[in-house]
């Protein structure tokens, strides 16, 4: 079996696309189908129906999908063990949602690098819903994320406070509605809670499902948008962006989740996390209150 197959099966299961997937993979379209047909010809089955929309699995692709996702990890696993880098002591698979990334992930991986220069780190960085089966199959050794699920061998801990704040690039106060409001999706929990609190029909001039994106876009266009405080404390302390006065606020905590069995055998864990938690108070990641 083609090692190379099965994770472009994965890839198609979690893009539910071929186009993005062959991107994802930085393959044609073509090599992609071609790896799925030649995966589906050895196992004599159909793994995926192609709809409109782009792919869905078939009964038999459901099945297949914790295998293919076991076999990627014992691979994963054995290049770790067999393939160590050179001047290297250990490698540390690290996953962290794209939410995430900019302040936290980022700050997690330069602790690391400064702190312990002969750990390679190998990032792997997605959507909650991508994230889950990596925890869940150990694909990654620690993740940060906002939805860790519980998963045999990981422990999940708080690991820091996420406050999101409205912003705008003038200073104003709580409107009804601003007509040049941007509406961040911050995921499921924020939805609801958004919806609960502007309980108003109109529609947001621009839609990101990625915070550093809207805050770009509202610094050239100018406007209004939710934004996690991280992201926005280094405009506000330059004076280019407000929080709205009156605003509620909305906060979610980002946990970590280790896998124990890797991580109890390394002894500068420890210190990084350590170091995650010092940098990110001087930082002040969730400072407001």
């Amino acid at each position: 079996m083609n090692l190379s197959h099965v994770h472009t099966f994965v890839v198609v299961m979690e893009t539910g696309n071929l186009n993005k997937a062959a991107a994802k993979l930085n393959v044609t379209q073509s090599t992609v189908t071609a790896r799925i047909n030649a995966l589906e010809d050895l196992l004599g089955q159909k793994l995926l129906r192609r709809v409109k929309s782009g792919a869905e699995l078939t009964a038999t692709g459901s099945k297949f999908v914790k295998h293919a996702q076991i076999l990627m990890q014992v691979w994963n696993q054995a290049r770790h063990d067999t393939s160590l880098p050179s001047g290297f002591d250990d490698v540390c698979n690290l996953g962290c949602t794209d939410a995430l990334w900019n302040g936290a992930g980022e700050l997690w991986l330069n602790t690391t690098r400064s702190r312990c220069p002969t750990v390679a780190v190998n990032v792997e960085s997605g959507s909650e819903a991508e994230m889950r089966p990596w925890i869940i199959n150990s694909i990654v050794d620690v993740a940060i994320a906002y939805e860790a699920p519980p998963a045999t061998g990981f422990s999940i801990s708080p690991l820091f406070e996420d406050i999101f704040i409205e912003v705008a690039t003038v200073e104003r106060g709580l409107m009804r509605w601003d007509p040049m409001y941007v509406y961040v999706d911050h995921g499921e929990e924020f939805r609801r809670w958004h919806a609960e609190t502007f309980p108003v029909d109109d529609t947001a001039v621009v839609t990101f499902t990625n915070g550093v994106f809207a805050l770009n876009h509202i610094l050239k266009w100018g406007g209004s948008a939710y934004l996690p405080y991280r992201i926005a404390k280094d405009r506000m302390d330059a004076g280019q962006i407000f929080e709205v006065k009156d605003a509620p606020r909305f906060r979610r905590t980002a946990y970590l989740a280790r896998n124990t069995t890797r991580t109890e055998n390394w002894s500068w864990f420890d210190e990084v996390h350590a170091g995650f938690r010092e940098a990110a108070e001087e930082l002040e990641l969730s400072a407001l209150r």
